[in-house]
Formats: C-alpha cells, sequence, structure tokens
C-alpha cells in the first residue's frame, strides 16, 4: 500500500497549522510502516488530500476516474473560516463551494476532532467521516534548555521573570482582540503574540488593534524551532482565546510542553479538554483574568499540568500513524 500524501502549494502553507500537518502526516505514516509519496505523478494506491483549491480538485477528479480511492482531509469548516482573513466575508460563498466540491466528492473524510466531524456531518455530505488527532511529536517538546536561552535573549526575559504566551495568525477569530483587551490588566506583565500574517490579508481591524495594543503586548512575529520551544518551556501560561477551532495544533504543543493551558470554553474541546483537569476554560474576559490572576501568582497544579501531558500522549504520532493505517486499509478493503 502506497499512500499519496498531497498538499497543494506546500511553501504558502508551511507556517500553517495544515502545514505541520503535513510534518505529522509523514511521520505518523513512517511511525505506522505506511509507504507514502508526496509525488502526485508518482504511483500510489490511495489519494489523501488535504487542500481545497484548484489543483487539489483535479487531482481529486484524475483519480476518481482511475478508481483510485480518495481521502479528503477536513482540516477547514465553513465556522472556522469566518473572522479570518482580511475580506473574509466576500471570499466566504466562493470558500464555502470549495469545501463543498471537495467534500461531496471524497471516498472519506479525515477530520480532527470529534467536534468537527459533527459539522461535518451536518452538512449533509453523504460522505463516512471519521475523528483522527493531527497529532504532536511528543519528542520535540521535551525540555530545550538551548531553546529558552534563545527565547530569553530574543525577547529580553529575565530568569525567573514571568510572562504569558498566545499563537496563530492574528485573525479576530482566533481571539486576539481579547488577549489585547485582558494584558491590559496585567501592566507588569510581559504578553507576546507568536503568529505572522502578510499586511494585505489582514483585515483593518486587526491591524488598528495592532497599532494600539497595550504597551505591555509583544508581537513577536512568526518564530519556530528552539525558540518557540523555549517559549513553552518558561511560560507562566499559553492562553489561546480562539472562537473556534477543528482542532488547534498549538493546544497540543501547549500540553506536550507541560505548559499551563487556557482556553476558551467552546465545543472543539469536548470532550477531551476537562477545565481544572488537564487545562483551564473561561467564556469571558473577566473569567480569563481571574484564571490568569492565579495562575501568575500561585503557579499551576502539577497534576493538571501531567493530565495534560496525558492527553498529548493520547495523540503522540504513533498512535495516529495507527489510525491512520487502519483508515488506509478499511478504504481499500
Amino acid at each position: 500500500m502506497k499512500v499519496l500524501l498531497y498538499f497543494e502549494n506546500e511553501d504558502s502553507i508551511k507556517k500553517s497549522g495544515i502545514g505541520r500537518a503535513l510534518k505529522h502526516q509523514l511521520q505518523a505514516c513512517k511511525d505506522a510502516g505506511v509507504e507514502t509519496t508526496t509525488d502526485k505523478n508518482s504511483s500510489f494506491d490511495i489519494a489523501h488530500i488535504n487542500t481545497l483549491w484548484n489543483k487539489s480538485e483535479r487531482l481529486l477528479k484524475k483519480c476518481k476516474k482511475k478508481g483510485i480511492p480518495v481521502i479528503v482531509h477536513g482540516h477547514s469548516t465553513y465556522e472556522d473560516f469566518r473572522r479570518s482573513f482580511s475580506c473574509w466575508q466576500l471570499i466566504e460563498p466562493w470558500f464555502d463551494g470549495r469545501i463543498r466540491k471537495m467534500y461531496s466528492k471524497a471516498d472519506l473524510i479525515i477530520t480532527p476532532t470529534p467536534y468537527s466531524k459533527g459539522l461535518i456531518d451536518g452538512y449533509g455530505f453523504g460522505v463516512k467521516t471519521i475523528a483522527i488527532s493531527n497529532g504532536i511529536n511528543i519528542p520535540e517538546y521535551l525540555p530545550n534548555p538551548e531553546g529558552q536561552k534563545k527565547f530569553k535573549e530574543k525577547f529580553g526575559i529575565k530568569d525567573g521573570e514571568k510572562f504569558v504566551m498566545g499563537v496563530g495568525f492574528p485573525f479576530e477569530r482566533k481571539g486576539i482582540l481579547d488577549f489585547f483587551e485582558v494584558a491590559k490588566s496585567f501592566p507588569d506583565t510581559k504578553f507576546i503574540w507568536f503568529g505572522h500574517l502578510a499586511k494585505i490579508l489582514t483585515n483593518l481591524k486587526i491591524r488598528r488593534a495592532i497599532r494600539k495594543r497595550p504597551a505591555n503586548v509583544i508581537m513577536a512575529g512568526y518564530c519556530s524551532g528552539d525558540i518557540i520551544h523555549g517559549a513553552y518551556d518558561l511560560a507562566s501560561c499559553m492562553f489561546f482565546p480562539s472562537l473556534e477551532e477543528t482542532e488547534g495544533i498549538v493546544v497540543l504543543e501547549a500540553l506536550a510542553s507541560h505548559t499551563p493551558l487556557l482556553v476558551r470554553d467552546i465545543g472543539v474541546y469536548e470532550p477531551w479538554l476537562s477545565d481544572g483537569v488537564n487545562c483551564h476554560k473561561a467564556k469571558t474576559n473577566e473569567e480569563f483574568e481571574k484564571t490568569l490572576r492565579h495562575l501568575l501568582e500561585e503557579g499551576e497544579d502539577p497534576k493538571i499540568l501531567e493530565e495534560g501531558y496525558k492527553v498529548a500522549l493520547e495523540r503522540s504520532l504513533d498512535k495516529v500513524g495507527e489510525q491512520l493505517k487502519e483508515a488506509y486499509l478499511g478504504l481499500l478493503k
């Protein structure tokens, strides 16, 4: 069995969650002993398509004509496109059409969580959908002393200094406006947002908010490797007030790093994240502030960190690989 893992325009998505999903799928399949290729012109038995654009659709149609089973990965939903790129309201009908064209023609849809499976099932395409996590490469998030050093040097963090981090594209959907608002209540604590989006793709509301952000908020841009690992290692909290996700790879990264995690209480985290058990959840800025104040003043309960780490272990790439392998074999049968 040989599987094509297809990601259209890899260079343009490599800094996104979907880009990291490519690395994870390649490693997961390798761990499970599944032969893969990323070359659509080679021979393969199954096409696992992760993008929705024109080349992806042409590949899907070509495979269907040849009788090759096609999996379309449900990274995106109608819901998580909203409040994202500049002029998303104008693009939304086109984007929704892309989802409809790709998902409705698949032989199988794989999506990261039971929540996103429920959304896609509700679209009524009549295609079988299963939930398999995007996964997390656990060894990559072991304590990284060199990364900690590089991070502190880059952002002027003193030994023992507490700070709050957030990660994601600067979208309204990612909760960056609430990140700024909550930061105002902690003027003596640094809040660092990791993530970059080209100015032309960032809507005016967010651009203005970034210009007028509180003085204690640092816009770090895109950081990878040692620096972001060092940030996870040292952060007093990973504060991720996103309004909509299909999973949230950065959430898994925080859990794998033993980083205290505060998320918005939204459906995607049910049933795998539980408030006060393996993370913290809140619905309002007042609740976010209360939880952050406790974490900054008292620190995190080690039991919550360990329970969070167990959640990451359940989504380790070796386990994801076995689930993908089972899905591939089932489709061939």
